[in-house]
């Protein structure tokens, strides 16, 4: 999708687009745009986004620029007159971002969680901030849990997680292993990072970081930290991995998986997450809503994958039936390949969330692009178990609908419409959120 084209669609979704690609103002001083949040998205991904906009924007002599202060840098071009065009960017965390928002130090968040609703609350007055114009998903990451290259365990359970970085077990005799006391490696109290890992891992299971956890800002020296301790575990986002080992992970009754960028890109490894930006409705900056469709754009997307991050952009798979898939899904993946995309729906209910609208988009192009708009797709729902099996196979096929009614609007004819009720769970159902990754929608092509 082009840069164009994403304004349009945003235009014609009534989302707030102010400033097109090509008349971005340029005042004589000051930064056109300060950016705060994410240590995840600020350390490279964040600057290279910046720096692919300034390109497209014409600007020369783009480069970064890092002042005296950690975690901090600055991106410059300059017009064809020879001003100086700047963006701060500040990685000091992503709840840092919200605060900047709410200070009015900063026009644009990035984080690598959700807002919370206590945020949502204090920043009501730039608007609502998860509506689909205010938070974009510009990036899928997966949580990598790594140790020494050396250590011989290779699969661990989010309950073991939650037991081993809660101090509970304490040596890796415990775990099955062997080298004795276990090493805690973790980022700090203002990282997306830790808030994902403590959201997904520890308060799920009412535990808290033990505080002999050594603890780090930078993900880079965290990850290498770990490399060089025999007996250390750390978590950190994908790209961070470097010279760790990075294991399977199991979340209930899913099956053993890798950080994998196929199962990251569909959000079905237990520990994937978004990066988001939140550009705020009522304080508009046609910088940072430039940077927000650039982001979405393809070539915003090919810079997501150039940074180690998995891109949203669409592409099909192949995947290899096992005894553990239902017969009708072993059936279907002999004959069809599956997108690298899962619609997923707003909690509660069968309304498609955010990334899922954009989503609808990104599909349409996919199968417009590969002739792929008649009867050559097959939409597959899944849901949660709870109490009746029955009330989730009616559920699952009842999502399938409801993403078939979007694309439908676009002359796509579907092949078949199928409903797997709470079979092959990706998350362990005991909480909220697991029950919300496994109530999704897989698209499937012939």
């Amino acid at each position: 999708m082009t840069l164009r084209v994403f304004f349009l669609l945003m235009l014609c979704a009534g989302l707030p687009i102010t400033a097109s690609a090509a008349d971005l103002p340029t005042p004589k001083q000051g930064p056109v745009l300060r950016i705060q949040g994410s240590n995840t998205i600020g350390a490279a991904l964040g600057p290279a986004l910046v720096e692919g906009l300034m390109r497209e924007q014409g600007l020369l002599k783009v480069h970064s620029e890092t002042p005296d202060k950690a975690n901090e840098l600055r991106v410059v071009g300059e017009t064809a007159q020879g001003r100086r065009v700047t963006v701060d960017i500040a990685a000091h965390g992503s709840s840092t971002g919200f605060t900047a928002l709410k200070n009015a130090t900063a026009d644009l968040a990035a984080s690598s969680r959700p807002i919370k609703d206590s945020e949502l609350l204090a920043l009501q007055s730039l608007g609502d901030l998860k509506s689909p114009g205010a938070e974009q998903v510009i990036a899928i990451d997966g949580l990598a849990i790594i140790l020494h290259p050396q250590n011989p365990l290779n699969q661990l359970n989010t309950e073991q997680l939650a037991q081993i970085f809660s101090g509970e077990v304490k040596t890796w005799e415990e775990l099955g292993g062997s080298g004795g006391a276990i090493h805690l490696y973790a980022r700090d109290d203002q990282s997306g990072t830790y808030d994902t890992f403590k959201e997904v891992v520890l308060s799920r299971r009412g535990k808290t970081l033990n505080s002999a956890a050594k603890r780090f800002e930078s993900s880079e020296q965290l990850s290498d930290a770990v490399s060089l301790d025999p007996q250390g575990i750390g978590f950190i986002g994908l790209p961070y991995v470097r010279q760790a080992k990075a294991v399977a992970i199991v979340d209930g009754q899913s099956q053993a998986m890798l950080p994998l960028n196929s199962l990251i890109a569909t959000e079905d490894y237990p520990l994937s997450r978004r990066l988001f930006f939140y550009l705020p409705p009522n304080a508009k900056n046609p910088w940072a809503e430039a940077l927000v469709a650039f982001a979405q754009s393809s070539n915003g997307q090919a810079i997501v994958a150039a940074n180690g991050f998995i891109a949203q952009t669409v592409q099909a798979m192949a995947v290899t039936p096992n005894a553990l898939m239902p017969e009708g899904y072993q059936a279907l993946s002999r004959h069809a390949q599956r997108l690298t995309v899962n619609f997923r729906f707003e909690e509660g209910s069968a309304t498609l969330d955010n990334k899922a609208r954009q989503d609808l988009t990104r599909v349409l192009d996919y199968l417009q692009q590969n002739q792929k708009t008649n009867r050559q797709v097959t939409l597959v729902g899944f849901g949660d178990a709870k109490s009746d099996p029955a009330r989730a196979d009616l559920l699952s096929k009842l999502r399938a609908m409801a993403v078939r009614r979007e694309l439908v609007k676009s002359g796509v004819v579907f092949r078949e419409i199928r409903g797997f009720g709470a079979e092959m769970p990706v998350a362990a159902n005991s909480a909220d959120e697991g029950r919300i990754k496994n109530r999704r929608v897989e698209v499937w092509v012939y």
